[in-house]
């Protein structure tokens, strides 16, 4: 018996909506990697992005536990001297919500071109509408 290597043609993506209101952060982004990159699926392979299409609508009402919101900073440099910035998660939550479950899957996926090709796939956006009626996503409700 061979081993099965999937193909172009055995990848077929599917497009889930995910509904973050009340959910924690850190749980919805580690779901939400799982399926990026494809491993519920049967025929994973870990060099394919086989993975399927996330839209996540409320991200603007997800949670943190614990003193996260004061505590947990985000860095972004200039590239000039001294151009080191910190901002809060609290701060984040306000102005850019979507940003901060981007960056939470983001880690979870592999630092290469096919992690990068997944993250493409992970759509968020901070209100309950979304432009992707089109792609008809079905509703996923996520175990934990």
């Amino acid at each position: 018996m061979k081993t099965f290597s999937p193909t172009p043609e055995h990848i077929e993506h599917q497009w889930y909506v995910v509904d973050g209101n009340g959910q924690v952060l850190g749980r919805l982004a580690a779901q939400i990697a799982h399926r990026l990159r494809g491993k519920h699926k049967v025929e994973f392979a870990p060099h394919m992005d086989n993975g399927d299409f996330i839209v996540v609508v409320n991200c603007d009402k997800i949670r943190v536990t614990g003193t996260k919101p004061e505590k947990k900073k985000y860095y972004r440099h200039s590239g000039y001297v001294g151009g080191l910035r910190e901002t809060s998660l609290a701060r984040m939550m306000e102005t850019k919500p979507a940003d901060v479950l981007m960056i939470a899957v983001r880690g979870m996926l592999p630092k290469n071109r096919l992690g990068r090709a997944m993250l493409k796939k992970l759509k968020v956006y901070a209100g309950p509408e979304h432009p992707h009626a089109a792609q008809a996503p079905k509703p996923l409700t996520l175990p934990y």
